[in-house]
C-alpha cells in the first residue's frame, strides 16, 4: 500500500494538466537560479563593463564543472519518479540518501579541483596577467560554493520527483532575496570590504547557495511523510538500484559538462577578441540562459513523467510525455523569441549603458533568436531519452555537436574569417540544429523499434 496518501504512483495520467503542475514550478524555480546570475550580471555591468567580462571569465570554468556534477545527480529524479511509477514509493528515501552523499564528496572534489588547477588554466589561456588574475580571484570564491549547491540540487531533484517542485521553488526565490541583499551590499561604493565587483558577486553566490541548502534540509526534515518514504531509516540493500542511479548520472553529468564546457570555451574564443567581446558574450548567453530555463523546466517534468511511464512499463505514456513537452517548449520559446527580436537592444540595455557594448550585444541577440527553439528542443529530447534508460546517445550528440562543430567552427567564423561575436552565434545556432534534430529522431527511432520488437504497449 502506497505510504504516502499525496504521491502519484502508477503511470501518469498523460494529460497538459499533468504536464503544466509540474512544469510551472519547475520552470519558477529555474527561473529562480538564473535570477540570481541575472541580478549579478545587472549589478556589476552596470558598475563596470570590464568587471562584467572578469566575472564571466571566473564562472565560467566552475560552471562547467558545477553542472558536470548536477548531471551526476539526475538519477536522484529519474530512480525516484521511477520507483513511484511503479508503486513503491518507500524506496525513494534510500535514493536521497544516496544522493547527498554522492554530492556531498562531488562538492569537496569539485572544489579541490577548480582551486588547485582553475588559476593555473585562467593562466595558460593567453590572457593578460591582470584580466587572468582577476578572474582567478572570482573562480576560487565560486568553487566554495561547489558543495552546498550540489546537496541542495540532490533535495530539488528529489522533490520534484515527488510532486513537490513547489518547494524548490519557494526556497530559490527565498535564496534570490539572499542574494540581492548582499550584492547591493557588498558591490563597491557600498562594501566595506576592498573587494572587486565581480569578486563581491560571487561571494554573493556562496551565500545563497547556502541559504538554499539549509532551506530544502530544513523542510524536508519537517515533512512527515519523509519518514514514512525512508529517508532517515535505513534500508535494506539494493545494489543494483545504486549502481543505476549512478549509471545514469554518469551519462548525464558527461553530457552536461560536454555542452557547459563548450559554451565557456566560447567566452575564451571572445577574449581572443577582447574584453569587451567578452562582456557581450556575456549579455547574450545571460538572456539565452533565462530564455533555456523556461525548455529546461518542461524538459525536467517531461522527464519525471517519462520516468514514471517507464516504470509502469507504458511506452504509450512514455511517448505521450515526450510529444507534450516538445510542443508546449516550442510555442514558448516561439512567443518569447518574438519578444527578444522585437526589441533586442532594450533588453541589453538593462546590462550596460556603454555605447560599444550596446551595439555589440544588441546585434547579437537578434542573430540569437535563431537558436533559441533548437536549443530548447535538443533539452526536451535528451533529458526524455535520458529517462527512459537511453544514457550516452545525448552524451554523443552533445559532443559531436558543440566540441566537434560549435567551437572550432566559432573559432573559424568569430576570430580567423573576422566575423566577430556574430560569428560566433552563428556556431552556436548550427550546433544547436544538429544537437536537437538528432536527438528528437533518436527518440522516434527508439519508439519506433519497439513496435518492431512487438512492444508497443510496455516498457521492458
Amino acid at each position: 500500500m502506497n505510504a504516502n496518501p499525496d504521491l502519484q504512483t502508477g503511470a501518469p495520467d498523460g494529460s497538459y494538466g499533468e504536464l503544466f503542475r509540474l512544469a510551472s514550478p519547475i520552470v519558477m524555480s529555474r527561473l529562480g537560479v538564473m535570477a540570481i546570475g541575472l541580478t549579478d550580471a545587472i549589478v556589476v555591468g552596470q558598475y563596470s563593463a570590464t568587471e562584467l567580462g572578469l566575472h564571466s571569465l571566473g564562472w565560467a570554468p566552475t560552471v562547467t564543472v558545477l553542472v558536470a556534477g548536477i548531471g551526476l545527480l539526475l538519477g536522484v529524479q529519474v530512480m525516484t519518479a521511477r520507483h513511484i511509477g511503479a508503486g513503491r514509493p518507500e524506496l525513494t528515501g534510500a535514493v536521497l540518501r544516496r544522493g547527498i552523499v554522492y554530492a556531498l564528496l562531488l562538492g569537496v572534489a569539485a572544489t579541490t579541483l577548480l582551486v588547485a588547477l582553475g588559476p593555473l588554466a585562467l593562466q595558460n589561456l593567453g590572457l593578460s596577467p591582470e584580466v587572468a588574475a582577476g578572474a582567478s580571484a572570482v573562480l576560487i570564491v565560486f568553487s566554495l560554493s561547489m558543495t552546498p549547491y550540489l546537496v541542495a540540487d540532490a533535495m530539488w531533484f528529489w522533490l520534484e520527483a515527488q510532486g513537490k517542485p513547489q518547494v524548490p521553488m519557494f526556497a530559490m526565490w527565498a535564496a534570490n532575496l539572499v542574494n540581492l541583499a548582499f550584492i547591493l551590499w557588498l558591490v563597491p561604493g557600498h562594501s566595506p570590504f576592498p573587494v572587486s565587483g565581480a569578486v563581491a558577486a560571487a561571494w554573493t553566490t556562496l551565500f545563497a547557495r547556502i541559504a538554499l541548502m539549509l532551506m530544502l534540509a530544513w523542510w524536508i526534515w519537517r515533512w512527515p511523510r519523509a519518514r514514512a518514504l525512508g529517508v532517515f531509516a535505513k534500508t535494506p540493500d539494493e545494489p543494483e538500484l545504486a549502481v543505476e542511479q549512478r549509471r545514469i548520472g554518469y551519462g548525464s553529468g558527461l553530457s552536461y559538462a560536454i555542452e557547459a564546457g563548450a559554451f565557456s570555451g566560447i567566452n575564451f574564443v571572445a577574449a581572443q577578441l577582447g574584453v569587451m567581446v567578452v562582456a557581450a558574450w556575456a549579455v547574450v548567453m545571460n538572456v539565452a540562459a533565462i530564455m533555456f530555463m523556461f525548455p529546461m523546466g518542461i524538459a525536467a517534468a517531461t522527464a519525471v513523467l517519462v520516468a514514471r511511464s517507464v516504470g509502469a512499463k507504458s511506452i504509450a505514456g512514455v511517448k505521450r510525455a515526450f510529444g507534450m513537452g516538445m510542443r508546449v517548449s516550442m510555442a514558448l520559446l516561439a512567443g518569447l523569441s518574438v519578444l527578444v527580436f522585437l526589441d533586442a537592444e532594450l533588453v541589453a540595455r538593462a546590462y550596460s549603458n556603454e555605447p560599444e557594448l550596446l551595439k555589440m550585444a544588441g546585434s547579437a541577440l537578434l542573430l540569437s533568436c535563431l537558436f533559441f527553439m533548437m536549443d530548447g528542443a535538443q533539452v526536451v529530447a535528451a533529458n526524455a531519452l535520458r529517462a527512459r534508460g537511453d544514457i550516452w546517445w545525448p552524451t554523443a550528440m552533445h559532443f559531436i555537436s558543440y566540441i566537434g562543430i560549435m567551437l572550432p567552427l566559432a573559432l573559424w567564423l568569430g576570430v580567423w574569417r573576422e566575423g566577430g561575436l556574430d560569428g560566433i552565434i552563428w556556431a552556436v545556432t548550427i550546433a544547436s540544429f544538429v544537437s536537437g534534430s538528432a536527438l528528437i529522431a533518436r527518440f522516434y527511432w527508439l519508439g519506433d523499434r519497439m513496435r518492431a520488437e512487438g512492444g508497443a504497449e510496455t516498457v521492458h
